[in-house]
């Protein structure tokens, strides 16, 4: 039993790694563009306008909410484990409902840039 959890312990470690990679490269590319989009002059209506309808910009704000959402509710699961001493299966489950949930806001935010 203490090996599953120290492999599971792993495995949330690799996903926080992973996803902490995502996000880096993924704020810096967002903020670059912001700042590209609004030194060169453009207003928020200029830009909603060349993101829309655009599958490469959705697929990057999904993987971003994504990697967000994954990553927020890794940390607070480590941190509520290690401050509160909350353990067990079923908060495992709450927090990756919780960063799924998290996700989903991202997710239909930038559907709203798509559409």
């Amino acid at each position: 039993m203490a090996d599953r959890a120290a492999r599971g312990q792993a495995h949330l470690w690799v996903v926080q790694r992973i996803t902490a990679m995502i996000l880096a490269l993924a704020v810096l590319v967002h903020l670059i563009t912001i700042l590209l989009a609004v030194r060169g002059g453009l207003s928020a209506r200029e830009i909603l306008a060349r993101t829309q309808g655009s599958e490469a910009w959705l697929g990057f704000y999904v993987v971003f909410a994504l990697a967000a959402g994954l990553h927020g509710a890794i940390g607070l699961r480590n941190i509520a484990g290690e401050t509160l001493g909350w353990r067990g299966r079923g908060l495992d489950f709450c927090w990756l409902g919780f960063g799924l949930l998290t996700a989903a806001f991202g997710i239909r935010a930038a559907f709203g840039l798509y559409r």
